[in-house]
């Protein structure tokens, strides 16, 4: 089943006097690239993290934030009062500047280190209600790259769909094309002379230089084969090879074809081919 890397998912939940918040979202990208920002009571759990959101994740550009704000007893002693004054000033700042408000306060306790926590470690029951918390945005991350993979399978079929209609409106003008190259051989053998069995040869060895029965056949399995690897997992990459594949057909089609009226058809398949390809460019 495909997947889309873009993903968001988020999960809030409260424990021991903190509200915790986790948000994880994915862009496109060809290799895995993490990048965390990680409240400061969570940090010494930061690698755990790393390879819990990679392993589920396997590729894209990750964003992991996790946010800690004390609602209990520490907040007095846990808030950095120093740090929260300088933020809430440039805040103010950029509210005048940019005429825009909202909740400053709000902003300024989601900002790094702001918050503290009167303990070096974490409890037990603080790390495995994070590790929930982390496995739930990762599950809500998915459901989003499945939803949006079942968009990206549609257009795919839509644009195979094209391609397969394409070419087959290429075959009704192969015999106009081989007249033509028989009259434009007569053309150029005139006030030559020359015997019916040279011009049937000329002929012959031209019908065989531009028929594109194998390049047809080819692009038919690859349309095929790109069909069943649509429903394989961790797909985009291999679906990426495909398309190349199909690409190398289409160009050799457009090449042989060297008539008008078949070129539109090709034309066609190229623009369809690459519309797949940029969606390729966001498929897991």
């Amino acid at each position: 089943m495909i997947q889309s890397m873009t993903g968001f998912g988020k999960a809030i939940g409260q424990t021991s006097g903190k509200k915790i918040t986790v948000e994880i979202r994915s862009l496109n990208s060809k290799g895995l690239d993490l990048n965390a920002r990680i409240a400061p009571l969570f940090r010494e759990k930061e690698l755990s993290i790393r390879k819990t959101v990679g392993a589920a994740l396997k590729r894209g550009k990750v964003d992991i934030n996790i946010y800690a704000e004390v609602t209990g007893v520490e907040s007095a002693a846990g808030i950095n009062m120093e740090l929260a004054k300088g933020y809430l000033e440039q805040l103010e700042v950029l509210s005048r500047e940019t005429d825009t408000s909202g909740d400053l306060i709000a902003a300024v306790m989601r900002m790094p280190d702001v918050i503290g926590s009167s303990k070096n470690e974490l409890s037990e029951e603080e790390s495995k209600f994070l590790q929930n918390l982390i496995q739930e945005a990762l599950e809500k991350l998915e459901s989003f790259r499945v939803q949006e993979g079942g968009s990206i399978a549609k257009d795919f079929e839509l644009r195979l769909i094209e391609i397969e209609r394409s070419m087959k409106e290429i075959e009704p003008h192969e015999e106009q094309r081989l007249q033509a190259v028989k009259e434009r051989l007569l053309k150029g053998l005139e006030g030559i002379e020359t015997d019916s069995n040279r011009y049937e040869q000329e002929v012959i060895f031209y019908i065989e230089k531009l028929d594109i029965n194998e390049e047809k056949v080819r692009l038919a399995n690859h349309l095929k084969y790109f069909r069943e690897t649509m429903n394989e997992e961790n797909s985009g990459k291999k679906l990426g090879f495909i398309a190349q594949e199909m690409g190398r057909e289409i160009n050799t089609l457009g090449s042989k074809s060297n008539y008008a009226p078949m070129q539109q058809h090709v034309v066609q398949m190229k623009d369809e081919l690459e519309k797949i390809k940029e969606q390729i460019g966001n498929t897991l």
